[in-house]
């Protein structure tokens, strides 16, 4: 199906999935702007559709499951990926405090505590019992087999439904093997008890015909048991979604418009409302401030440590902490639209991405697989031409062993555990990516172009500087040109507005304003004749601003802008508005250095306003004046020298930079437009966040790594020691049990290992 704004495939595409009550919208592998709603089956039919359990139902209207590793595969309903045999997994689309059971866990603990009583008495039946009970002895094979058939036809039925639809489909996987090395000691046994007459007297022992009843047993009871573990650490890697859903809290208090207060449910919260926090309590959505004063603890969101002071204006955001102060705010964004919603769609979208290093682990996977069966083949073979008597005996139990410790479980999972663990971590930091490619791409960046207004510096002007003339004071100064500002949107007068605030200076309400556009402001105050702005709109009247000129060229020179005022004809003082700093941007900027990171701004102020910032932040390379065109063709060029490059930025002119960039960066203060072009986005918005983002990707690819090494190297021993290698010098065969054992240790070490990564700070 195609999308029909674009033309793409939207099967191609992971899925983008945002659901709204019981509306459906999709968006295409083009990362298409529009979206279109439409009925699932239409538009979201999967190139490979998963096979469903006969036995669960439906899920509520809404609910998707994806394979976590090919997230291209899913269903309205649990069941197995025809691919790799593993569980589909609820995939989360609305923020939702249930925590949803896993129904393969349940299945497969049913399967394997039901059984195991079993699968002991047959092991210790094959160990001990034909020495022990003579009488017993000629109708063993007959209760091996009444005591295994429960363990491998009932609780191994899921195995063996896995290990077919992998043969059917034409996709080798793990089940393929574990199903062949089971079934083939199944098998064998079946036939030699049934028939023991067609078995020579060399395999003979105690009176009857070998038979591997125990090690059938024991390998589906080891094969669930590696299961278990494996699903209930998996389980472990949604704690993160959790953590981050039980942030929001369930009621909120609401003021109506009467001023009557009441409790409701945060459904019932909408757009508009007008809600009292009070101390203690979280924070229900995001919102304004509208009165009062406190400090809001975002440490959970953010990843800030230091609680942030709010007043009157500031934003807020839902699931935070209040303080010791009472805040009112208006509702601005509620349900999906919240901060914390979309955080949690974004961890769970990255958590069913893949990595591009797990393609690589995919293709091997499923050629491995069918090396193994060959290599099993040949063993076979091999024992049976060159092998001691009963040689097809010795090849049967080799080229089981082979089957089953080539299991490539822990291959498969290497690199999605490693993923998912790290993206959950990332977002109890304050770092939210949008895939799997941004956690492994940003590892290998060389050189990060940084934006400056919102990146390196606040994004918002502040006053830095009052000089009063002979006559008037500071204090008076900034009085009176905040009161006259109050009539004004500029950005200046804004930052005038609330330095006054700050400094708790009463305002007056001035008469008869009246704005210049790109010159400044006038009118009374008190009934003071007041211009406010360029030495040009003081010089039509004919004041002159020479007594602080040296004070303004200096305060210009270091990237401030600068307002004059003039009281009843006479020059005032002059007032210096500036964008500061971060306070965390120079310290972050050293650490990435240090990484080995090349630091580049690119933005669209002038040189001198740039080159004070860089100087002030030691940034060598800086590009000024440059437009949002200007911004993509210099990530381009980076690239084609030979670059890796991450570009930062929070506005609407760095979207397409942000795009065009390896690793796109967008500051969670920024806009949407930013947002929606960033593979990771930074919710504290400062640049202590691409510290945190560096450290983990770098931290995940050696997990990957790691894992990977490990599940090869496991491979690449075990698999001859299966087939007998060490048999000419010890007369020792592996058996399948102990192969089990060993493929079920691979995959739960690999898991393990990725859960290191939860402790990555």
């Amino acid at each position: 199906m195609k999308d029909p704004v674009c033309g793409m495939n939207v099967t191609e595409a992971s899925p983008h999935q945002l659901v709204r009550g019981t509306q459906h919208f999709y968006f295409c592998g083009a990362r298409c702007r529009e979206r279109f709603a439409a009925d699932p089956p239409k538009y979201l039919a999967a190139p490979e559709q998963a096979t469903p359990r006969e036995s669960a139902p439906p899920a509520p209207k809404g609910t998707v499951y994806v394979c976590p590793m090919h997230p291209a595969v899913h269903q309205d309903r649990p069941g197995q990926c025809p691919r790799c045999g593993m569980a589909l997994e609820l995939a989360l689309a609305l923020p939702d405090l249930t925590e949803h059971q896993n129904p393969e866990l349940v299945d497969f603990t049913r399967r394997f505590w039901r059984t195991l009583p079993l699968t002991g008495v047959v092991f210790a039946l094959a160990m001990w019992g034909g020495p022990a009970h003579g009488v017993l002895m000629a109708y063993q094979s007959w209760l091996e087999l009444l005591l295994a058939s429960p363990v491998v036809l009932w609780a191994g039925g899921p195995l063996f439904q896995r290990g077919w639809l992998s043969l059917r489909h034409r996709s080798p996987n793990m089940w393929t093997l574990i199903s062949l090395g089971a079934g083939a000691a199944f098998l064998y046994s079946v036939v030699a008890t049934v028939l023991p007459g067609a078995f020579p007297a060399a395999v003979q022992s105690m009176g009857r015909t070998a038979v591997y009843f125990e090690a059938a047993a024991v390998i589906i009871s080891l094969a669930l048991l590696g299961q278990m573990l494996e699903l209930r650490a998996r389980s472990r890697t949604a704690s993160a979604i959790r953590a981050l859903l039980k942030l929001a809290p369930k009621t909120a208090r609401r003021i109506r418009a009467d001023g009557v207060e009441e409790d409701v449910a945060l459904e019932a919260v909408k757009a508009g409302d007008v809600l009292r926090v009070r101390p203690g309590d979280k924070v229900p959505v995001d919102g304004l401030t509208l009165s009062g004063a406190s400090t809001v603890e975002e440490s959970l969101i953010s990843g800030e440590s230091l609680p942030a002071a709010k007043g009157p204006g500031d934003p807020l955001i839902g699931g935070t902490l209040n303080g010791a102060g009472t805040l009112t705010l208006r509702a601005e964004r509620v349900g999906a639209e919240t901060l914390l919603a979309q955080i949690v769609q974004l961890v769970a979208q990255a958590q069913r991405s893949r990595a591009p290093l797990q393609r690589l682990a995919d293709v091997v996977a499923g050629y491995f697989a069918e090396a193994v069966v060959v290599i099993a083949l040949v063993t076979f073979a091999a024992w049976l031409y060159w092998g001691p008597q009963p040689s097809w005996l010795y090849g049967l139990l080799s080229a089981v062993s082979v089957l089953i410790i080539a299991c490539p479980c822990a291959l498969g999972l290497a690199t999605p555990m490693s993923i998912m663990v790290a993206s959950g971590r990332g977002a109890m930091q304050g770092v939210l990516f949008k895939d799997a490619v941004a956690i492994e791409r940003l590892g290998s960046v060389d050189t990060l172009v940084l934006d400056k207004t919102g990146t390196l510096t606040q994004g918002r002007p502040e006053v830095t500087q009052v000089i009063a003339a002979a006559g008037f004071a500071q204090g008076e100064v900034l009085q009176l040109s905040a009161s006259l500002e109050q009539g004004s949107e500029h950005p200046l007068g804004s930052a005038l507005v609330r330095a006054a605030r700050e400094k708790a200076l009463e305002l007056d309400v001035p008469q008869q304003f009246l704005s210049t556009a790109g010159s400044g402001v006038a009118g009374r105050v008190n009934g003071r004749a007041l211009r406010l702005g360029s030495a040009a709109l003081l010089g039509e009247v004919g004041i002159s601003v020479q007594a602080l000129q040296a004070d303004a060229q200096r305060l210009q020179q270091r990237g401030a802008s600068v307002v004059y005022l003039a009281v009843d004809g006479h020059l005032a003082g002059l007032l210096a508005v500036a964008d500061p700093i971060k306070a965390t941007t120079a310290a972050a900027l050293t650490t990435l250095r240090n990484a080995g990171l090349r630091i580049v701004m690119a933005t669209g102020d002038s040189l001198a306003t740039a080159c004070f910032v860089a100087q002030a932040l030691a940034i060598e390379t800086v590009h000024a004046q440059v437009k949002p065109a200007g911004k993509l063709e210099l990530v381009a060029a980076l690239q084609a020298a030979g670059h890796v490059v991450a570009m930062a930025g929070d506005g609407v002119n760095d979207a397409p930079a942000l795009a065009k960039a390896d690793v796109g960066i967008a500051m969670g203060t920024g806009t949407d437009v930013a947002l929606h072009s960033a593979a990771i986005t930074l919710v504290k918005g400062d640049l202590n966040g691409i510290v945190r983002a560096l450290e983990l990707s770098k931290a995940t690819v050696r997990n990957m790594h790691q894992n990977l090494a490990f599940a090869l190297l496991y491979n690449a021993l075990g698999i001859p020691l299966a087939a007998g290698a060490l048999y000419p010098l010890t007369g020792m065969l592996l058996s399948p049990m102990i192969a089990a054992l060993a493929m079920t240790f691979s995959s739960v070490s690999v898991v393990g290992n990725a859960l290191r990564l939860r402790l990555k700070h």
